[in-house]
């Protein structure tokens, strides 16, 4: 049986949530990989140095005895460099939310004034704390993400040696940006890889595919499988998975979030091995990332082998991407 080996896999986009949630999803993701950048957008959010050794805590306290590193981020605000400092040695990075634009975002960003951010945006760049954004406006929701590069353009120009991760790209526009700035990064998630806006509301509504930034065209679908596939130096995997309970995504309201953590690397080997390109998966979910943000997870060898697996229906409480469905890899065995 075809087997295909990954070493130190890293998630480098993930949420956990808190409370019962925390302690269904955090094991999954702790089982397939060896870190995960840990997304701040609780409620309240992750903005201090006591939320965030509290929350660590909570988070070590979910998951097995598996190794699994979460790498700790801050929810962006006009920090000032005495407290930054102060930090930089408990985290890996900061978010900066647009305000309100997606989970848990309200007290995001309202206003891209360079200046008001620059005394921020100075210190994290003299510390080396990257700064990952969810680039998107409040515009046409298929435009969101091709209007926000002005700022991406913005903010590399103006803070050149601030490293920028773009989150979950979801454009062309965004893989033309990568080679652009030498600044800029990106993270990409595995159902950006296998979707367009068809797969959400191309029929009947499909609400466990809906995420934020909405998936797009198939000429987008196209760019980010380029530069997966081939494992460009300046992006990495981060899954983005969102959990939410099935209530809250089978309703009027859906909410925005794909879980795809459990299912994340099985998925990834069937699209690189599709495309005869599985050699390439190993930069793409590991060393890529160790390179960009430069950290050392300790060893964990994954084992996928090619075989018939159904996703089960639900993870806990929470209904996975293609929940019940058949797909070709498997994890075989975690070391």
């Amino acid at each position: 049986m075809q087997t295909h080996t990954l070493l130190m896999p890293l998630d480098m986009h993930l949420h956990l949530r808190d409370g019962v949630m925390l302690e269904n999803v955090a094991p999954l993701s702790a089982y397939s990989f060896s870190g995960a950048i840990v997304m701040p957008n609780l409620v309240p959010p992750v903005a201090s140095l006591q939320d965030l050794q509290d929350y660590r805590a909570r988070i070590m306290a979910a998951v097995p005895n598996d190794y699994f590193e979460p790498y700790m981020t801050l929810f962006y605000k006009n920090y000032n460099r005495a407290f930054l400092q102060s930090v930089s040695d408990e985290i890996t990075a900061i978010k900066l939310y647009p305000a309100g634009i997606t989970t848990n975002s309200e007290g995001g960003v309202s206003s891209f004034d360079i200046e008001e951010m620059r005394e921020t945006l100075d210190a994290m760049s003299e510390l080396e704390i990257p700064l990952c954004v969810h680039g998107e406006t409040d515009g046409f929701v298929m435009d969101r993400e091709a209007e926000f590069m002005s700022i991406y353009e913005l903010l590399a120009t103006n803070f050149p040696k601030l490293k920028i991760i773009m989150e979950h790209i979801t454009t062309k526009a965004a893989v033309d940006m990568l080679d652009k700035y030498e600044n800029l990064y990106a993270t990409i998630t595995v159902h950006h890889l296998l979707l367009t806006l068809d797969d959400v509301v191309g029929g009947m509504m499909m609400p466990h595919n809906f995420c934020k930034p909405i998936a797009k065209r198939p000429e987008d679908l196209d760019a980010l499988l380029s530069v997966a596939l081939n494992a460009h130096p300046k992006v990495m995997f981060g899954s983005d998975s969102a959990p939410h309970p099935q209530d809250k995504k089978e309703s009027c309201g859906c909410a925005a979030g794909v879980f795809t953590a459990p299912i994340a690397l099985q998925l990834l080997c069937e699209i690189f091995e599709q495309y005869g390109k599985l050699d390439n998966l190993q930069a793409f979910v590991s060393d890529n990332a160790q390179s960009i943000y430069g950290i050392c997870p300790e060893f964990k060898e994954i084992v996928l082998e090619k075989r018939t697996f159904v996703i089960p229906e639900k993870y806990a409480s929470v209904v996975p991407m293609y929940a019940g469905q058949a797909i070709n890899w498997a994890i075989k065995s975690v070391e």
